[in-house]
């Protein structure tokens, strides 16, 4: 069963093979986001405690015991645990203004430069080390004595063991690209507590079998693995591409690249906004991020969700509106209207929403094309297919757009790649099977097809 939990929802999903075909069925969803708590952006992880086991007991009442589970979530945010174990309240979220100002903090103890050369990972404020610089200042750090990815935590309230998983920790900027480990050195550079941070596990580690306590409360005992624990991660793994191609992992954010086998670590790849996430098997993701569904999200949202997304989509396919804005600029990262951001942004108060919509769709495709050609350049790649996952996928005019623009082949079928990917590493685990072995089976199961412009 994969557990996979994004910053706006979480859904539970079992997997099996049945002929050689992976076969999915969701049996649990719930909602998720960041609430406002005296002007902090935090996650009510004990509500995320309570949903990750309600779904595990959907399983028992199915009458469908998964064998293994395992959890994926998004990056850079965490849980510090005092001396009992017990969290530090609040968790903040990635969003929380809270880190504005640390990246200038952290310059004067080491220059961007440096830090990518390092990491590789591309300097924006919400990452873990700005975070913690941030928890450093403010004293909260000195209660701490354990320091948990939010995957790891959840995973630790499952089974009673700590442990950091690999592909999350690289999200946060503290982990050696050289290495594929905890940059000791830098932690102690920056003045953070080396204790905190435990032995990095790889993707399809066992970390153990359900607590005594959560095994009487779901009715079963199964064990729980690594999943590829960040949840891009987990959608780049489910992901049958080659050298000549890129992925777009399509949800809240946009994140596109290429699956490379070396870091770049040139300076300059982070100043046009890429990142070296880890990936299955010490695999790198040279990806951008950029704000994708989320930009619709808060349209909607602002329009008291009276549109679904297709009509939202409907109306922009009718506008003729063509000036765009940057899809990643600082006044869209947490805006209390995204339409009057957009407005402002653009200098267009009464701009109708069509033509709004209409900007947002050529931005997020032009910026995918820049992508691309960005990629290409920096990883000596061809590009001649976009492999696009995720629930973004289903955006049939978004979909057409970025094969318009980009004049590459455009291949969706994978609308839950996350799951699928997290699912993919427990059977890797299970059957002893190698990453392109667990691709085919992907290539087996779903109907993959090409979108024409």
């Amino acid at each position: 069963m994969a557990i996979d939990i994004g910053a706006s929802s979480g859904r539970h999903i079992l997997g099996s093979v049945r002929n050689g075909k992976l076969q999915l069925e969701e049996i649990y969803r719930f909602e998720n986001g960041m609430e406002n708590i005296g002007g902090a952006l935090t996650w009510n992880i004990v509500a995320l405690e309570k949903n990750v086991i309600a779904g595990i007991k959907k399983c028992k009442e199915a009458g469908k015991i998964p064998s293994t589970v395992a959890i994926d979530t998004w990056g850079v945010d965490y849980v510090l645990l005092n001396g009992d174990k017990e969290p530090i309240l609040p968790v903040h979220a990635y969003r929380d203004p809270r880190t504005d100002g640390m990246p200038e903090k952290l310059d004067e103890i080491i220059s961007r430069k440096d830090l990518y050369a390092r990491n590789g990972i591309q300097s924006l404020n919400f990452n873990t080390v700005y975070q913690l610089y941030a928890d450093k200042l403010s004293g909260k750090l000195d209660k701490a004595r354990y320091f948990l990815m939010m995957p790891d935590y959840l995973s630790y309230k499952l089974t009673g063991v700590m442990a950091n998983e690999y592909t999350n920790a690289t999200t946060g900027a503290l982990v050696n690209a050289a290495t594929n480990d905890w940059d000791y050195e830098l932690i102690e550079m920056l003045g953070l507590k080396k204790e905190l941070f435990l032995p990095l596990s790889e993707p399809g580690t066992p970390l153990g079998k359900f607590s005594a306590e959560i095994e009487r409360e779901v009715g079963f005992c199964a064990q729980v693995i690594h999943a590829p624990s960040h949840d891009t991660a987990s959608a780049v793994a489910a992901c049958p591409i080659d050298d000549k191609s890129v992925y777009i992992s399509s949800g809240t954010w946009s994140l596109i690249g290429a699956e490379n086998s070396r870091p770049v670590l040139d300076f300059a790849a982070s100043e046009a906004g890429f990142t070296n996430e880890g990936g299955v098997q010490y695999r790198y993701r040279f990806l951008e991020n950029i704000m994708g569904m989320w930009l619709f999200q808060n349209i909607r949202k602002n329009l008291d969700k009276k549109y679904t997304y297709d009509q939202m989509m409907d109306m922009a396919r009718q506008s003729k509106y063509e000036k765009l804005i940057n899809p990643n600029d600082p006044s869209f990262t947490a805006p209390e209207s995204m339409i009057e951001a957009i407005r402002s942004y653009l200098r267009e108060p009464e701009l109708p929403i069509g033509d709004l919509l209409k900007s947002v769709y050529l931005s997020l495709a032009n910026s995918y094309d820049t992508a691309v050609k960005t990629i290409e350049r920096f990883s000596n790649k061809k590009t001649e297919k976009i492999f696009i996952v995720g629930g973004g996928s289903k955006d049939k005019y978004l979909n057409e757009l970025t094969a318009q623009i980009t004049g590459k082949k455009v291949v969706i079928g994978l609308d839950e790649a996350t799951a699928t990917g997290n699912i993919l590493s427990q059977i890797m685990y299970c059957d002893g099977i190698d990453l392109d072995a667990a691709r085919k089976t992907v290539e087996n199961s779903f109907d993959i097809k090409e979108i024409s412009a």
